[in-house]
């Protein structure tokens, strides 16, 4: 029996898991998926499970079951490529034939001084929890600072001020103005939609240190009752201490297949894996898509394509708030209810797949 092992219960991996059970696993292969905890998560909606907007049960999917998929659940401490095990936390080793390393990303704070001890983050569900518990429990017209105006700055930032309309919140975007690489018509929509809802957004930040209740942007103090972080990301720290071939951002280089260069039996999947697009839900899918094709002409010892095909994506949705928001789907900016209608659909439809 070959064995396939895959490392975290993320977007990547779930879509493999999708493609290969119930009917389209070899009957020689048996699956061990290891994540820390034992559900599959949205990680793009734990800015409302922050904000207190939804429930943390909304934010969680049921791995499937099927008699040729292993659970197991702990913490990933190495990886030993050349053995071919994954070493796990007061538990036994897991050897494996093929391995497929979806293990996510973590916060990325820049050197800034003190970023990684006084700010929150959102960046796993327990995380996001302990983010909820903080703000949630601030007294009335709390000052929150949010640091970074990418997604999920934008999102956490609109759904706070739905979730605590008492709250004075400061958005620090490093950018001349928001969503600088998306047509002006968006970034003009989002920062009228803070201006009308009072949050106030500080474009061309550089927040240079962060103290206990204060967070200076260049040289100026703001005092602070709570600073969310969500100003870039970097790949997990196991994945980080790999002996293999990364790209400047310590993303993992990979063939045309995904998998590493010298090694046709380890992919990688999602934040971890150096690609022509930024790390996204979207584009982790596309790329297990591709994944399950390779693994099952391996597995066949069918030959591989010349070229794979490029991936594609369809664009962004984000939210802001309940009733209003924003996208540039086939090269066209939307913006409104329609917006928000749309990334609900494809939630909904998420759910609805994997559920």
């Amino acid at each position: 029996m070959k064995h396939l092992v895959l490392l975290g219960g993320g977007y990547g991996n779930m879509r493999i898991l999708l493609r290969l059970l119930p009917n389209q696993l070899p009957d020689d292969v048996t699956i061990t998926l290891v994540d820390k905890v034992p559900y599959h998560c949205l990680k793009t909606e734990y800015y409302a499970l922050a904000a207190g907007t939804i429930s943390d049960h909304e934010v969680r999917v049921a791995f499937p079951e099927h008699s040729r998929l292993n659970l197991v659940f702990g913490e990933v401490t190495g990886i030993d490529l050349q053995n071919k095990q994954v070493h796990l936390e007061n538990q036994e080793s897991i050897s494996y034939d093929d391995l497929v390393i979806g293990l996510g990303c973590e916060d990325k704070y820049h050197s800034v001084p003190g970023a990684d001890q006084y700010t929150h983050s959102i960046q796993s569900i327990e995380k996001a929890r302990h983010t909820y518990q903080t703000l949630s429990n601030l007294p009335a017209h709390s000052k929150i600072g949010i640091v970074g105006a990418g997604l999920s700055g934008i999102e956490l930032a609109s759904e706070l001020r739905e979730s605590r309309p008492d709250l004075d919140i400061k958005l620090f975007d490093r950018g001349p103005r928001i969503l600088k690489d998306f047509p002006e018509r968006l970034s003009q929509y989002i920062h009228k939609w803070f201006v009308e809802h009072g949050v106030e957004v500080i474009n061309n930040a550089n927040v240079t240190k962060v103290e206990p209740q204060t967070i200076y942007n260049h040289e100026d103090a703001f005092p602070m009752d709570a600073v969310v972080w969500t100003a870039g990301i970097q790949p997990n720290r196991i994945v980080r201490e790999l002996d293999v071939e990364k790209d400047r951002s310590g993303r993992v280089k990979l063939t045309p297949y995904h998998n590493l260069p010298n090694n046709e039996h380890v992919y990688v999947v999602g934040d971890c894996a150096s690609l022509p697009h930024a790390p996204s839900a979207q584009l982790a899918e596309e790329q297990a898509e591709q994944i399950v094709q390779v693994l099952a002409k391996r597995w066949n010892h069918e030959p591989l394509p010349a070229e794979m095909p490029e991936m594609k994506l369809k664009g962004i949705l984000g939210s802001l708030g309940k009733k209003q928001g924003f996208g540039f789907v086939a090269d066209r900016a939307i913006t409104g209810r329609v917006a928000r209608f749309l990334k609900s659909g494809v939630l909904w439809l998420y759910k609805y797949h994997n559920g």
